[in-house]
């Protein structure tokens, strides 16, 4: 199994052609990001990414934003969820990353979004893989434990920093959860949480160890069962971002960090960290 990363377009604020050229410098495969609202924007986004031979994975919100509208019905997340799902075909993504409905739902209307989500995307033949995201139907371990054991056949975009800010620790606690929920696993956003917030300042600092050492052991569970599923390639997107995710000092307002750096660390940590772990498989 092959491990490819992808740079996220969250925060970053240039062009499509220098974050494309950000990607390549890191040697990454290609971008994750939403398609560009109006054809013009993503004719221009499919000719760069087939021109510098980089590949795309589409991001959808439905019914608003990161953060869902509160009072969006059922339908309007469906119709959302298609209209996003048309533009970014125009891209011809490997699949899309969808954050899906409400943490407001009761359940079964979770399950009945993700049911007709899922029919819609084979309709139009494409994969669609559902972020474990706050604010979101899955927006915890055991939510979304009983989500899969009714929809056996959903793919999940894996964001384990939102469920340690949900449960308010590091979800050791819930390993059991991880290796059911592994099957479904399909791709990894590869941020660093910890017990009081979805993004440490700095995943490189000595104390914060304990929370990386604790996502690589979730993350080479969804490896172990890839491996079983047989797929040839892994997919990952360092994730670390803006919107009150990146620390900042009080009153000036300057950032801890800076973002590029902190997602080209996590490329760097996370190659090294899939080499041996397939080392150590030999």
């Amino acid at each position: 199994m092959k491990l490819t990363l992808f740079k996220t377009l969250w925060g970053f604020t240039g062009s499509y052609q220098s974050a494309i050229q950000q990607a390549q410098t890191a040697d990454m495969y290609g971008i994750e990001a939403p398609a560009p609202e109006k054809s013009k924007g993503r004719l221009e986004l499919k000719l760069l990414l087939e021109n510098h031979g980089m590949n795309y994975i589409a991001e959808i919100t439905t019914a608003g934003s990161y953060v869902p509208d509160r009072h969006a019905t059922l339908q309007q997340h469906l119709d959302s969820f298609e209209l996003k799902l048309e533009a970014s075909l125009d891209l011809d993504p490997l699949f899309i990353t969808c954050l899906g409905g409400c943490d407001a739902w009761p359940e079964s209307q979770s399950i009945e979004f993700f049911q007709r989500a899922i029919e819609m995307a084979q309709h139009y033949n494409t994969t669609v893989s559902f972020e474990t995201h706050r604010g979101r139907s899955l927006f915890s371990p055991w939510v979304t434990q009983r989500i899969v054991n009714q929809i056996p056949e959903i793919k999940l975009t894996c964001d384990f920093s939102h469920w340690c800010v949900v449960c308010e620790r590091l979800i050791d606690t819930e390993i059991d959860i991880i290796k059911l929920i592994a099957k479904n696993a399909h791709h990894i956003h590869a941020r660093v949480g910890y017990d009081q917030g979805p993004q440490v300042p700095n995943p490189a600092a000595p104390e914060y160890a304990t929370a990386l050492q604790a996502h690589q052991r979730w993350w080479e569970i969804i490896w172990e069962s890839q491996q079983r599923r047989e797929y040839q390639v892994t997919t990952m997107t360092p994730e670390f971002g803006p919107d009150g995710y990146l620390h900042e000092a009080p009153f000036t307002r300057k950032p801890v960090a800076d973002l590029w750096e902190l997602n080209t660390w996590m490329a760097n940590q996370e190659t090294e960290h899939f080499n041996s772990y397939v080392r150590d498989l030999d």
